[in-house]
């Protein structure tokens, strides 16, 4: 094998391979990409068994051919070269080693058969769309947060992306929960979507798709089966399988009863959650919501530090109520609405809040109480 390409491209798609590679591996061949010289063009391989990454980058090739070298020692050589550098990759005489040069730079790689690399066969992925980058790029963003980290409740552990009938439409969902809040989002679904299976997008496949989000005007083909989901960005294709498990019922988490309306200036609110949770000894600790008669009162009390209290002007004519949150997953939800108000619909202290931009908007949160 014997190719030459320019440094920024490869840097940029070893950037996006390499991610996927985990740094300590007890199969050898997984800490290495796969290269493959043919034509005008190198194709870069990456996998750790769960999810697999291929980009395709232009280039001059001399000799077709394939090898693997590690991924992270290549990434970093690649990165620490000048800019504008042209980088000549070219397989020594027994194979087991990779001559790199660029300029006056002659490193000498070891390098591993491309016979032992595994493929990630996807199989026949049954329902094929396109969504655009943009729309992807909001269904994680406003979800990720949510995912649970917690790996016993492993069917917690992603996005559930399914579509649904609404109103007589049909609409692409995103959900996500780790059991104390909950993020869904919705939008039309596009063509091809409708009868999808529901499916759950591992934690770490949701974020190298956010990652590789870098234009949101352009479209993501979206490929997905009961096991196996793809994901195509141009030249770059990730593969990833789904978690085999099976999502809760999450609408009956999602209370519909919640008459107490309680509408609130969304960054004085953030700003405020945030000075009040400062005395607290942990993120964690529960803030107090007194309200009652267009007056919110922030409460913190820390018995080994003092207490905090704030008080904002909201819109509220419902019956009194004390009731405590989470803090940082206040400032979390209030992070992700778009509009310069919160809508929080309570019931009482001990059940879990709606919280939403407006009524009927895309996205909506639900967060449980704790005790204060």
């Amino acid at each position: 094998m014997k190719v030459t390409l320019e440094r920024a491209a490869l840097l940029k798609s070893l950037g996006h391979v390499h991610r996927v590679v985990e740094r300590r591996n007890t199969i050898p061949i997984l800490s290495n990409v796969l290269l493959q010289a043919n034509g005008r063009s190198l194709l870069l391989k990456a996998t750790d068994l769960d999810l697999e990454i291929t980009e395709t980058v232009a280039a001059d090739v001399g000799q077709a051919g394939s090898t693997t070298l590690p991924a992270h020692t290549l990434y970093d050589i690649v990165r620490k070269l000048p800019d504008g550098a042209q980088v000549s990759l070219e397989q020594a005489g027994d194979g087991g080693q990779l001559l790199l040069r660029s300029g006056r730079s002659r490193f000498t790689l070891q390098s591993l058969p491309e016979t032992d690399f595994p493929d990630l066969n996807a199989g026949d992925l049954s329902h094929k769309f396109v969504l655009a980058a943009g729309d992807l790029k909001k269904l994680i963003e406003k979800t990720q947060f949510a995912i649970s980290t917690e790996e016993t409740r492993y069917y917690l552990n992603g996005i559930y992306m399914h579509t649904t009938d609404s109103g007589g439409h049909t609409m692409l969902r995103a959900v996500a929960t780790d059991g104390h809040r909950l993020a869904r989002v919705e939008m039309p679904a596009p063509a091809g979507a409708a009868g999808m299976p529901g499916v759950i997008v591992p934690r770490k496949a949701v974020a190298e798709v956010q990652k590789l989000i870098e234009d949101t005007n352009t479209e993501v083909g979206i490929e997905m089966s009961t096991t196996k989901a793809r994901f195509t960005f141009g030249d770059v294709v990730l593969t990833s399988k789904l978690i085999d498990g099976t999502f809760p019922d999450y609408a009956r988490v999602i209370p519909s009863g919640n008459d107490k309306r309680l509408t609130v200036e969304r960054s004085s609110f953030a700003q405020a959650v945030d000075r009040v949770s400062t005395i607290s000894s942990e993120r964690g600790r529960a803030v107090k919501l007194a309200i009652a008669d267009g007056k919110l009162t922030l409460s913190v009390t820390n018995p080994d530090s003092g207490s905090a209290t704030e008080e904002l002007e909201v819109d509220y004519d419902s019956s009194a109520i004390d009731i405590g949150f989470n803090a940082r997953y206040l400032l979390d939800i209030t992070a992700q609405l778009d509009s310069d108000t919160a809508l929080f619909k309570l019931a009482d202290p001990g059940s879990p809040t709606v919280i939403q931009d407006r009524d009927g908007a895309a996205a909506l949160y639900v967060l449980m109480p704790m005790r204060v």
